[in-house]
């Protein structure tokens, strides 16, 4: 149990959540459990678990702000980078199990369907984010480091959109299947208010002290290191 100590329950919930997601996957391909369309259903899986951890990772600063809880800041490169990894299965099943890496068919249908340049931006924008998310790119790049993984508010609601986009529903009429392109928007739009320092200057102020978690005696728990 010693090796368990050395982590905090949020980062063990976190990690087996990526993991376990990853595992199920694995194990339904393998044991043919998936739906009719078996590689439609990886695809959308992926996406969905990239999206999730995407906007998950940007709860860390409103949660801080609502509940005065640190720990979750020290947990957004570890989102993002798994957000990374399921966006980079995503593309790879897109490319290879979907369309056997023809790569002018791939051109052909990223430029007949336009959710798909969207996907393709939102990915090609993530690539740099994830590279730089460490330590050391941080000290090189400066005040850089910072302007560039802002860019994240940009990239969650072009992700947002690629997949409410690929759903066959109307949000305008409100039909079909537009409950889960929704539920990431509602919530995504929440958390990005939290974002304009108006909003947050005002509900620091008039945030209840029930919010407010109790401090910890015990050391901060150290920034994740991937």
């Amino acid at each position: 149990m010693k090796f368990f100590s050395r982590f905090t329950p949020l980062q063990i919930a976190i990690h087996l959540y990526a993991w376990s997601a990853l595992a199920w996957i694995i194990y339904e391909w393998t044991t043919g459990t998936f739906s009719i369309n078996p590689i439609q259903e990886l695809e959308q899986r992926t996406g969905r678990h990239a999206i999730t951890l995407l906007v998950l990772s940007l709860m860390c600063t409103p949660i801080n702000t609502i509940f005065k809880w640190s720990e979750p800041l020290k947990r957004r490169r570890t989102l993002g980078l798994y957000a990374f990894l399921y966006a980079t299965i995503h593309v790879i099943i897109f490319v290879d199990l979907d369309y056997g890496l023809a790569w002018s068919l791939i051109a052909q249908t990223v430029l007949q369907k336009p959710y798909i340049v969207v996907g393709v931006l939102t990915f090609l924008a993530l690539i740099p984010l994830a590279f730089t998310s460490f330590d050391i790119w941080k000290k090189r790049m400066g005040k850089n480091w910072k302007r560039l993984h802002q860019l994240v508010y940009f990239i969650a609601p072009l992700a947002v959109l690629h997949y409410a986009w690929s759903k066959k529903g109307d949000l305008f009429s409100l039909s079909g299947d537009i409950i889960r392109p929704l539920i990431y928007g509602l919530v995504l739009a929440i958390f990005l208010t939290f974002r304009i320092p108006a909003i947050r200057k005002a509900f620091a102020s008039f945030r209840p002290r029930s919010l407010i978690l109790p401090p910890k005696q015990e050391t901060q728990p150290k920034v994740d290191t991937p």
